[in-house]
């Protein structure tokens, strides 16, 4: 899979692959520069690398070069972590940075968007199946009805922001990979930070409530409305996961959704 873009664009291998359910990654040295050759797997992660291009390295890691589905980006090379740090002791600190880097990539571009998938599309999963899945998972897709109806400050959208999916670029600062290729709500971008980075940190008590403020101050979003984003998303992704057959991460986006649901009142 590696090889015909090793040597169409004379890369040096500099590490052993790592497999995902979407892609396949390798480390390589690309004119002198540590980079990450990313293969993508299923059809709908070869689009991010249009976005990324977008943003030309401001917010996000910069690309050098870009054939769907391959992407070669430049490589992450800092210590520190946003995982670690909402595990130990810092959420505060890394809810900030993931708002700081979302204002680089919400910001205007005197250029043209790359193909974007509307929000309202993403939420069309919740609204068919909401009816099989209890009350709290209901209530997601009212709620997202009604956001999606009327939506606010509509902006290019990273799509999956959350600590796993900033990393710490050195010099270059907190830098976004992976996007989703929204065009949305500003403050949906926000949602996914709650359902992270696991269990334990994401349905600890009063951590959503105070998440929710910091979000809300840094970002300058609107309290509630952001509470309201978070039930939706949550209960999409859940929804996601129930017709999927599968029970990864289930626990944690049930939890935030119901979560949100209560502080919504």
């Amino acid at each position: 899979m590696f090889g015909e873009y090793i040597a169409r664009w004379q890369l040096i291998a500099d590490g052993a692959p790592i497999v995902t359910h979407s892609s396949q990654l390798l480390p390589v040295i690309y004119r002198g520069e540590k980079a990450m050759l990313k293969v993508a797997v299923e059809a709908e992660e070869q689009f991010g690398g249009g976005l990324m291009e977008y943003w030309s390295g401001d917010g996000a890691a910069r690309v050098y070069r870009h054939e769907k589905p391959a992407l070669l980006i430049e490589r992450a090379q800092g210590v520190r972590s946003l995982h670690r740090m909402a595990k130990t002791g810092f959420d505060d600190e890394a809810t900030r940075i993931l708002c700081e880097t979302a204002a680089r990539l919400h910001a205007g571009r005197d250029k043209a968007q790359p193909e974007l998938i509307p929000l309202r599309m993403w939420f069309v999963e919740l609204e068919e199946s909401a009816a099989k899945y209890g009350k709290t998972i209901q209530k997601a897709a009212l709620v997202a009805q009604e956001l999606l109806s009327e939506q606010r400050e509509v902006t290019t959208l990273h799509g999956d922001l959350h600590h796993d999916n900033v990393l710490d670029f050195g010099p270059r600062g907190w830098l976004a990979i992976d996007p989703k290729r929204l065009l949305g709500e500003r403050t949906f971008d926000f949602a996914n930070i709650f359902c992270n980075p696991d269990f334990e940190v994401a349905a600890s008590a009063g951590r959503l409530a105070r998440q929710a403020r910091v979000v809300a101050e840094v970002a300058h979003v609107d309290h509630r409305r952001l509470l309201q984003w978070i039930l939706a998303y949550a209960g999409l992704s859940a929804v996601w996961i129930m017709n999927s057959g599968e029970e990864e991460r289930l626990d944690i986006d049930l939890a935030v959704a119901e979560l949100a649901a209560q502080a919504l009142g």
